[in-house]
Order: C-alpha cells, then structure tokens, then sequence
C-alpha cells in the first residue's frame, strides 16, 4: 500500500507537469495554439480527463488515479489561478498554482524556486465550452493534458487529444484516461466542509479541505 507521502507525490504530479527522472528526450516542436484562449475563456471548473507524459512514477502509480477537478480563475485578468482538487487518505487536497502570462498568446509561465524548474504551458487547442488540450513543457520533457467542462467528454475531442499527443513524440503507452465515478466532482466547500491549509516546496502551495468521504 502506498504511503501518504507517495500519494501525495501522485497528486503533485498531476497538477504539475513531471520532469524529473525521465532522461533526455528530444526537443519537441513549437507548439501554437490554433484557437485563441484568453485567461476570461479558461476560467471556470474543469475536469482532468487524460493526460499523456513519460513520467515512471505516473505510469508505476497510474492504478490510484482518481477523479481530479480544477478550478481556473483570473483575479488580475491575465494570469491563471489555478487550483487542483485531489482526495488522499478521504481529505481533499487543493493544489494552487499560478501561471503568468507569457509574451505569445495562449502561453502562461509557472515560475519554480530553483533553477530549471520553470513550466511553459501553451493551450494548444480549445472551444471554451467543452474542452481544452494544454501542453506542458519543463526543460526537455513534455506532457499533454485534456480538460473538460465535465468530466466526459465525445469521442471526437478524444481523437483530436491523441493526434495531439502523438504530433509531440507522445503514445497511447504514456496516455492515462481519469474515472469519473465516486462523486469527485463536488469540492467540499460546496458543502460546507471546514478549511486548513498547509504549504509544500516547490510545486505550489497545498491546502487540506477536510474530508471528502461524503462527496
């Protein structure tokens, strides 16, 4: 069974790119968005549907993967606020992150605390009201992430997600679809539940939001 730390680490993960521990790779190509997305567009509750990377510990763990929701917001109109909802051990764990605006449209930035551990993330394709497919590049590695409005999206964005990810060097063999089951997708302060926070180095910070075990 896995220890909290290690679930925790999963859940990390998911709402950062990985790049470590996967060796060189090649560079992959420039990637441009081919419908414009504004931070206004992307805000709202998403849903994680798949997400293709070459991370070993994803692909050792991809068993405990569980339903995932974010949360995108834009205080200041430009940058993404982003919060990812994951339950561990029956608590549900907010990880926020914020992504700058980069000078090309559709590009963000989330800044490390040391060096190389920047992320590009580029919204390579989206229709804002059912779907969005992001890129995210640290150093040499890539991983490539479809989001939906809900948690199911049709069979056609499905296509274009793989297309997408096989134009990066990526395969179906590194490509993770999320279950929607288990009543995930209500965050527990829609319910009321009480509020700690806690804080974790170097991938954002990490709040605790009581237990899920109802929801």
């Amino acid at each position: 069974m896995l220890s909290r730390a290690a679930l925790l680490l999963l859940a990390l993960l998911l709402a950062a790119p990985p790049g470590l521990g996967q060796g060189p790779r090649r560079r992959p190509a420039v990637v441009c968005p081919s419908v414009p997305a504004g931070p206004m567009q992307l805000a709202g509750r998403w849903f994680l549907v798949g997400m293709a990377s070459r991370c070993s510990f994803l692909a050792e763990h991809s068993h405990r993967l569980e339903a995932t929701a974010v949360t995108v917001t834009t205080g200041d109109g430009q940058s993404l606020d982003i919060s990812t909802f994951r339950k561990l051990d029956g608590i549900c764990w907010e990880i926020r992150q914020r992504y700058l605006p980069a000078q090309a449209h559709g590009h963000f930035l989330l800044k490390g605390r040391g060096h190389g551990s920047k992320v590009d993330m580029v919204v390579g394709e989206t229709d804002h009201s059912s779907y969005a497919i992001l890129y995210y590049q640290k150093g040499r590695n890539i991983s490539v992430k479809l989001y939906g409005r809900s948690s199911q999206v049709s069979d056609a964005v499905i296509d274009k997600f793989e297309q997408r990810l096989r134009a990066v060097g990526l395969s179906e063999d590194v490509t993770y679809y999320f279950p929607t089951y288990g009543g995930w997708h209500i965050v527990p302060w829609d319910l009321g539940a009480p509020t700690s926070r806690d804080q974790h180095q170097g991938l954002g910070s990490v709040g605790r939001r009581g237990s899920s075990t109802s929801v």
